[in-house]
């Protein structure tokens, strides 16, 4: 269909007469100025001039004399109808061939401006053409370019445009900027810019306007592509001849300059004084304003003190905003100074000056000085207005000087009517002071004078009070709003639902969830988010991964934050392939952060896979990662993990020389990585270090040293450690004092190790299954294994389950000590709770049996540990042939003698190899 569409249009290029193109040049040519505007009636009539009807009045065959225009109305309406009355098929084109078989322009145009369906219209506009066997006229393309943009298909503008430029004319000018205008109004910024590029594709020439339009619409917008964009479309403006001007030239440089991109505002500047053109006091407002907010406080002074030599005068505006710069900057000193000089002979005060120094007083905490400049305003004959004192209540609330901010509040009432910003400021601040009942009674007051709560009103309280866990007090002002008046935004929903499900009331989160889809309010990233975490928090996995599947769904893109806390969520839930793939799906959508690649690493540590921390630091590396603080710590917990100490080591210095202030986490994975390869000295060195930075090292770091000493005999010195931990009011926990017994089990030092049983004790510090096991395992090397089974006993009256190591400690034991029955209940107990003995343990209970003279039962466990493919012992032979020889078990024995022969020629073998 194309393919036959564009051979018409050749053909329509081809066969019109030269005075026709002449004409229709003049008439739809693409300039700056764009063609006349016309009314509906003339569009309509211009056509009648070409086409079948020619006198002024024409008989309608029921003796009225009509206008063409109502004529063509008639007619408009008539295949409306016939449009509307079923979906595009056969009957439907029967029928419009019945109502007019050669359509004239007007009445296609009329009919395009009525429909709302783009492919009915779409069906129509090639039906017409099939029907007159000639191509549309350009008014009737442009009719059905406006019809996509009043419907929003900006995708179907390419296809139209093409065909326009093979037919050799171009959307008009009001059709141009109307195309734009719809993208803009739509927030399809994106989409606009390609609009216009699409344009330039096939040789038009796009209004003035339209550029305009967009440039300024993107101006507005923060993201970070926009100011490039920006700048692509002004030099294409440039490169079609359009006269830019100094307003064009502000608007960029406002942009560049509030995004930080002070060479690119500085770069314009130049080309705008290159081109002639003078500055205006509004552009030296602005390069004030932009570059004195970025930090630029002297490049902000040279542009106030240029204004003058420039032969201009500083008017309220560059004054007031150089003040709030310098105030912002801390330079009260010269704030104060320019002040002054804008107040010298002043006959009336300026209000916004005297607001912003309100503020810049009030931002350094110098309350005394902001209300002497509110009592000079006052002398002055100007009353200071609500603006400064919301300034002024602001900043007593960012410094927690609420009963002063009350006080400021009760005066306010002298000079200015407090406002519906002033009642929010007040009920945030007394929230976050937790003063829910003083926010209640500051918002009783705002009702009696006759102010209604707006929604901003409502999100604060109910935020604050989520956040002082009264999710209750929060859910009620929900439940009592008035939505006809003040209806929930994504912002109530969003706090509302974040709130209960971080207090586990996730159900309720999710259907407060449901009722925001109810209201028709969608929700954002930030609220999946937060479902995502709380379930995944509350051990309910699987409704985590629903929401996510859900999300997708219903076509709301997942952010980079989203993702982020998904594999967080992923990877501590214990699914590591899982969270790999979301780290894939990441650099599928986005650039992965430092926070991905922490969450990453953090999670691989914990599954076990530290030795992937180097290859994937270096791919934080190349992919231009800044490391925060965290970052560092992750990666350098990582490293310590996987042995690589010498690297952490040297993470650690890189991160104190980019000016990164390593914490507590920092310098424990350094510390725990050298102790645990016996670099004592070292660790103890940069412990000391951290002492000296004034960071208060917590139990963990200390632990860490204890274990360290502790498993190379320096005994000693890990006393010494704890010792300084007790001085410095931070109690020992039950890992340090595992480690301590632990080292004192492996000296042979078990009356030492009960004395530090009893002091943990003392001090409150319940043992666990390991601190029994640690004894145990000592008692029965000293061959104290009446004292370990003690031991035992109590750990189970403590409701603690032994773990393997402990039930084969244990059983070893007793068998030893000719305990032979006890060793043998625990050992059935141990196998029936699914527990796996090793070879020690079957040798250790085939000897107990042997010595005890229970021959049999001996043979029988031999059977099973060969069974079961553990090693036998040489000596375990040896006892058990002989136990099998004094039962007169000679079968058996001959068996045991053959695998004692094995046995020994295999250890002859190995001592030969």
């Amino acid at each position: 269909m194309r393919a036959l569409f564009i051979k018409r249009a050749l053909k329509f290029q081809l066969e019109r007469k030269p005075v026709c193109l002449y004409s229709f040049g003049n008439r739809y040519s693409f300039s700056n100025d764009g063609p006349s505007d016309v009314d509906v009636h003339n569009e309509i009539e211009g056509p009648f001039n070409r086409g079948k009807w020619t006198d002024s009045h024409i008989n309608s065959g029921d003796g009225q004399n009509l206008t063409k225009y109502e004529v063509v109305r008639r007619e408009v309406e008539n295949v409306c109808r016939i449009l509307e009355s079923g979906p595009w098929g056969p009957s439907v084109e029967k029928g419009l061939s019945s109502c007019d078989d050669k359509p004239q322009a007007d009445v296609v145009i009329g009919v395009l401006r009525r429909m709302k369906d783009v492919d009915l219209a779409v069906s129509y506009f090639r039906w017409v053409e099939k029907a007159t066997n000639q191509v549309n006229s350009p008014e009737t393309y442009n009719a059905l370019l406006m019809l996509m943009a009043r419907c929003k298909k900006f995708d179907r503008f390419e296809h139209v445009l093409e065909e326009m430029s093979l037919a050799g004319f171009g959307p008009s000018f009001e059709t141009c900027v109307e195309l734009v205008s719809s993208c803009v109004k739509a927030q399809r910024l994106r989409e606009a810019f390609d609009l216009i590029q699409t344009m330039r594709k096939f040789k038009f020439r796009p209004a003035f306007s339209a550029y305009t339009t967009l440039i300024g619409a993107l101006a507005v917008v923060h993201k970070p592509d926009y100011p490039d964009l920006m700048l692509s479309l002004f030099h294409k403006m440039q490169e079609l001849g359009y006269e830019v001007n100094v307003h064009l030239f502000t608007t960029l440089i406002r942009v560049f300059a509030r995004d930080g991109r002070v060479d690119a505002a500085l770069s314009l500047l130049d080309e705008m004084k290159s081109n002639s053109f003078d500055a205006d006091i509004v552009l030296y407002n602005v390069c004030i304003d932009c570059f004195g907010k970025v930090g630029k406080v002297d490049m902000a002074w040279k542009f106030f003190h240029e204004i003058k030599t420039h032969g201009l005068m500083p008017d309220d505006v560059s004054y007031t905003s150089m003040i709030g710069v310098l105030c912002k900057a801390g330079r009260m000193a010269e704030a104060v100074e320019l002040f002054e000089q804008m107040e010298l002979n002043r006959a009336v005060p300026c209000a916004y000056a005297y607001n912003t120094m309100i503020m810049g007083y009030g931002s350094a905490g110098r309350f005394d000085e902001a209300y002497s400049l509110l009592e000079r305003q006052r002398l002055k004959g100007s009353i200071p207005s609500v603006i400064a004192y919301n300034s002024l209540l602001t900043c007593l609330g960012k410094k927690g000087k609420v009963d002063e901010a009350l006080q400021i509040f009760k005066e306010m009432k002298k000079d200015a009517m407090p406002n519906l910003p002033t009642y929010n400021i007040l009920i945030d601040m007394l929230c976050r002071a937790g003063r829910l009942d003083a926010a209640l009674e500051i918002q009783d007051d705002m009702k009696a004078t006759g102010l209604v709560p707006n929604i901003m009103t409502v999100n604060i309280m109910i935020d604050r009070l989520c956040k002082a866990n009264k999710l209750d007090e929060a859910c009620s002002i929900f439940q009592r709003m008035d939505h006809k008046v003040c209806a929930a935004n994504k912002f109530t929903f969003c706090s509302l639902i974040d709130g209960l499900g971080r207090h586990g009331r996730v159900d309720d989160a999710y259907r407060l969830y449901e009722q925001m889809l109810d209201s028709d309010e969608i929700p954002d990233a930030i609220v999946y988010t937060s479902l995502i975490r709380n379930f995944f928090k509350s051990s309910r996995k699987d409704d985590g991964h629903k929401i996510y599947k859900e999300m997708i769904r219903k076509g709301v893109s997942p952010d980079l934050t989203l993702l982020n806390t998904y594999m967080d969520c992923v990877f501590k839930a214990g699914e590591t392939e899982k969270g790999r793939a979301l780290f894939e799906e990441i650099k599928t959508r986005f650039t992965p952060d430092a926070r991905s690649y922490s969450i990453l690493i953090h999670g691989l540590i914990k599954a076990g896979f530290a030795r992937e921390t180097y290859e994937l630091f270096y791919a934080m590396k190349e992919q231009g990662c800044v490391l925060d603080t965290l970052a560092y710590n992750t990666v350098i917990d990582g490293f310590c993990k996987s042995g690589k100490v010498n690297k952490a080591y040297q993470l650690l210095e890189e991160m104190k020389a980019k000016g990164h202030h390593p914490t507590v986490v920092t310098y424990g994975s350094v510390i725990d990585g050298l102790a645990k390869i016996d670099r004592l000295d070292e660790a103890y060195m940069l412990f000391e270090e951290a002492k000296s930075l004034g960071l208060e090292l917590n139990v963990v770091v200390y632990s860490s040293l204890v274990d360290g000493f502790g498993k190379v005999g320096r005994i000693d010195e890990a006393y010494l450690i704890i010792e300084e931990m007790m001085q410095k009011d931070i109690i020992p926990n039950v890992q340090t004092w595992n480690c301590l017994l632990d080292a004192l089990v492996k000296a042979e030092e078990i009356d030492e190790a009960l004395v530090c049983w009893n002091s943990m004790k003392d001090l409150k510090c319940t043992p666990n299954i390991v601190t029994y096991s640690i004894l145990i395992n000592g008692l029965c090397k000293v061959r104290k294994f009446n004292k370990a089974f003690v031991f035992w006993q109590e750990m189970q009256k403590q409701g603690l389950k032994p773990n393997a190591i402990t039930y084969l400690t244990m059983i070893s034991g007793l068998a030893k000590a000719g305990n032979i029955l006890e060793a043998d209940k625990l050992f059935e107990r141990f196998k029936a709770n699914g527990g796996i003995p090793d070879s020690a343990c079957y040798n250790t209970m085939i000897e107990g049996l042997s010595v005890a003279n229970k021959a049999t039962e001996a043979y029988q466990l031999f059977e099973e540990t060969r069974l079961k493919g553990c090693n036998i012992y040489a000596k375990t032979c040896v006892v058990l042939l002989d136990a099998l020889h004094k039962a007169e078990c000679l079968d058996q024995a001959a068996i045991v003698g053959a695998v004692l022969r094995e046995t020994a020629k295999s250890q002859h073998a190995s001592r030969s190899l």
